[in-house]
């Protein structure tokens, strides 16, 4: 196998010479670049960057969504030896300070103004830093150019180098290794300061080609290109597997437009968290409550066949004539559209991962003939360690060890595993690293699991987060939390209940869905907390926490985690204000210490609690917000499981 990307690039240029590599929506309009377009792109600011200084074992930034040119630097950096380091685009100044001056960047690659003025906020705090390259020049012009360089620029200093030493850039390609760092990943950051993830060719490459193969990828598949760059899941899919397959990354025009960009693309290859589909299902569900009455009727009626037996004509199962007959009527009148609509017309494969996917929406996908999978993985295995394999998708399992990979539960539950992916190591964090691989290779997860009768695997929670409540019952928070954000009123939600009496959670409405709800009910708001303190929510909340009580109260081994009280947040969580994670992951620790008085609330008598909250506007401000929040007593039910 081809073991660097800058060789496989060269390959890809020559095998698949007029083939699209990537493509990019700009003012309206599409734009392509074949492989051989591209290789030439990448090479010219590779010569570029060197005559900026920039040498093997140097670090290159990267910030911004997703571009051709950001992804360009990524193998323009591997060219030189050098080592690419995306930083997530919607970190605040401080943030991207840390991961700037931790990985000891010396140039950085900027998408525009935004990122630009970020960087020049906390250059000063990063020593090493030479300069920063820009890709979009609206607004930059009177902005101090000895510091600053424009790609096209770069990219024109790189072919009069290359013209004067034709050679040079062949010769920095062939000194690289498959054992060589290709890029450092900074993780999410759950429980402090974020760790980088020191990735080499081998790693990216071996398991992007063995879950490529698992899927049988080609150069024909297209795929949506839309998540955070410095996201792992991202580096596999556009980067990854792309360069082993040959396939065809779509850069959308901005985050606001990936929903219509979709549709224009129809990729065949799609992977998306759990949350992208729970705001598909929610958007869905919005738009029937508008419907008329006749079309409110033939969806839920065709949406009872699809429930029935889609699933099973998606697997290949046996199916009767008549349902057969019901779901190609549905699939002409319901399924096909909805399907079109959400861009899912040609999916082959998706694959959603990051956190467990609510059975009803995994079930809801899949009974429409989208052959949505889930995937278990992390940064540190280059995301694959399980998998589901067509035929064997179930909706509360992540699959079986993907290609050789080794799987196994220790005697405490937690899930280990070693793969060709497993990281090298975590940048500069020696104790970390010795912490989470041993001497053998095995990584350990921190996160609780088993294997089921069939040899898939089954996550319960993280394992620092599986607790018990006093009365010993198991309790674990995020198995609740995702029952709970199947319904599309609710956004978010933090359940406690560790080493107390008595389960409770903390709920984000879903804006979107219940203004949508409020609007049409005739209750006026002005505002998130004014609708999230409306008497009507609450009761709609409640109602979901019940019926969610009700199926824990069937589960023999959860049912003494049932939600006993509840509120409704003044505000939105957010990782601007440090609640969540650039992931959405919650920070339970921060959500502990900062809303610490309605936790004691929850588990008082109290039917109200002031809380005062302080939170960072869009601008970077400072401000308070501050209310008095109403505290509600859910029902809880019998264990059906004991009682029967």
């Amino acid at each position: 196998m081809t073991d660097t990307f800058p060789r496989r690039l060269i390959e890809n240029a020559e095998k698949f010479s007029e083939r699209p590599a990537i493509r990019e929506k700009d003012l309206g309009i599409w734009q392509t670049w074949t492989w051989r377009q591209m290789r030439d792109e990448i090479f010219d600011f590779a010569n570029g960057l060197s005559t900026l200084g920039f040498s093997r074992g140097d670090k290159l930034a990267i910030v911004g969504t997703n571009r051709p040119r950001l992804y360009w630097g990524i193998c323009a950096a591997q060219c030189l030896g050098g080592i690419p380091v995306p930083v997530y685009a919607d970190s605040v100044a401080e943030e991207m300070r840390y991961v700037l001056e931790h990985a000891e960047a010396s140039i950085v690659l900027a998408e525009d103004q935004e990122q630009v003025d970020k960087v020049l906020e906390v250059m000063s705090g990063v020593d090493r830093l030479k300069c920063v390259i820009y890709d979009d020049s609206r607004g930059l012009k009177d902005y101090d150019h000895s510091f600053l360089h424009d790609f096209s620029e770069v990219q024109e200093s790189g072919r009069r180098l290359a013209q004067e030493k034709p050679d040079f850039l062949s010769r920095e390609i062939e000194l690289g290794t498959g054992s060589d760092t290709a890029i450092i990943l900074y993780t999410s950051g759950t429980t402090g300061h974020p760790k980088g993830v020191v990735l080499t060719h081998d790693n990216v490459l071996i398991t992007s080609l063995n879950s490529a193969r698992m899927d049988n990828l080609t150069e024909k598949e297209e795929m949506l290109s839309y998540l955070p760059l410095a996201w792992v899941g991202d580096h596999i899919f556009s980067y990854g597997q792309a360069y082993v397959t040959g396939m065809c990354s779509n850069c959308p025009e901005s985050e606001a437009t990936v929903h219509s960009d979709i549709r224009e693309i129809g990729p065949t290859y799609y992977f998306a968290p759990p949350r992208v589909f729970e705001q598909l299902l929610t958007s869905v569900m919005i738009r029937m409550e508008d419907a008329g009455r006749l079309k409110q009727r033939m969806f839920h009626a065709f949406m009872a066949v699809a429930s029935r037996c889609g699933t099973d004509i998606l697997d290949g199962n046996p199916v009767s004539l008549s349902d057969r007959i019901l779901y190609t009527i549905g699939n002409w009148l319901i399924y096909a559209p909805l399907k079109n609509t959400m861009g899912f017309s040609r999916i082959r494969v998706a694959y959603t991962a990051g956190e467990a996917i609510g059975p009803e929406i995994f079930d809801f996908f899949r009974s429409l003939g989208v052959n949505i999978k889930q995937l278990y993985g992390q940064t540190e295995a280059a995301v694959f360690i399980t998998a589901q394999p067509d035929g064997e998708v179930y909706a509360d399992t992540v699959g079986k060890p993907s290609p050789d990979v080794e799987v196994k539960i220790t005697d405490d539950g937690e899930v280990v595993y070693r793969s060709p992916g497993v990281f090298q190591c975590y940048y500069k964090n020696e104790k970390a690293t010795h912490e989470t691989k041993n001497e053998e290779g095995w990584v350990m997860t921190g996160d609780a699991g088993y294997f089921d009768d069939k040899g898939h695997l089954k996550i319960i929670d993280r394992a620092k987060d599986v607790g018990k409540l006093k009365s010993g019952a198991l309790f674990a928070p995020k198995y609740i939390e995702n029952k709970l954000k199947f319904f599309p009123q609710i956004k978010e939600v933090v359940a406690l209940g560790r080493d107390m009496d008595h389960a409770a959670a903390i709920v984000n409405i879903d804006l979107d869905a219940v203004g949508n709800w409020a609007e049409r009910n005739n209750i006026p708001y002005s505002s998130y907390q004014e609708l999230a303190g409306h008497p009507r929510i609450y009761e709609m909340i409640k109602s979901n926490i019940e019926q969610v009580n009700r199926d824990l109260s069937e589960d023999s081994v959860l049912s003494g985690c049932q939600i006993r009280r509840f509120l409704i947040l003044h505000k939105e969580l957010d990782a601007d204000d440090g609640e969540l994670t650039r992931t959405r992951k919650v920070r339970r620790r921060i959500i502990a210490e900062k809303y610490g008085v309605l936790i004691n609330a929850l588990y008082s008598d109290a039917q109200n609690c002031h809380v005062s909250t302080e939170v960072t506007f869009e601008d970077g401000r400072k401000g308070t917000i501050e209310g008095d929040l109403r505290i509600e007593d859910a029902q809880v039910f019998e264990s059906l499981r004991k009682a029967g």
